[in-house]
């Protein structure tokens, strides 16, 4: 496997493991306050200009696009508007002469989620885009259509949740281990740590 699919590969074990937190993220960022704008101000210019917006071939698009389909992450983007909707439901439990008026509210807004879904599929893209050649998309997603690859991202889900296990029981002996470690270094120098 070449460096750089097995960098992207590694970087989607990494997307699907933010994935979970990103609701809460995204309702942090919402919660925070905006300035008013003051009257007669003209808008913010954005941050970056038009002019300097990269550009990309129809080709190599469609392939960020594919690879964003086909590694799993838009899967990922799956789970993150059905818990906006939970959360909101949770926020009205109060009320429960609202379930069912809440329930056909959030059914009638699922083609709009489905836009919103499908705009981030776009934005990922474009950094994938911005990120790999047309050839090493090509690569890529000829990996992801190999039997190897439909298998890796069929595991993925049951891989990253091990992982995290993993990850969560080796942080935990590490920092119990280092503790152990600086404590006995610092008393050979006469320094007693609590």
């Amino acid at each position: 496997m070449s460096r750089r699919l097995s960098s992207v590969l590694t970087g989607s074990i990494l997307a699907a493991l933010l994935a979970a937190s990103v609701p809460t993220i995204v309702h942090a960022q919402a919660q925070k306050p905006t300035a008013p704008a003051k009257p007669g101000a003209k808008p913010a210019a954005p941050s970056t200009p038009a002019a300097q917006q990269p550009t990309y071939t129809p080709n190599h698009l469609a392939l960020a696009r594919e690879v964003t389909l086909s590694s799993g992450i838009a899967r990922s983007f799956d789970s993150i508007l059905p818990a906006f909707g939970q959360q909101i439901k949770q926020a009205a439990i109060t009320r429960p002469d609202l379930t069912k008026d809440l329930d056909e509210v959030l059914t009638s807004l699922a083609p709009e989620m489905e836009l919103q879904k499908q705009m981030m599929i776009e934005t990922a893209a474009k950094i994938y885009a911005s990120r790999l050649s047309e050839a090493e998309l090509t690569e890529i997603v000829a990996f992801f259509h190999s039997a190897a690859g439909k298998r890796y991202v069929e595991t993925q889900p049951q891989v990253l949740d091990e992982i995290v296990q993993a990850m969560q029981n080796w942080t935990q002996g590490v920092s119990e281990y280092m503790m152990v470690r600086v404590r006995a270094e610092m008393g050979k120098r006469g320094h007693e740590l609590q």
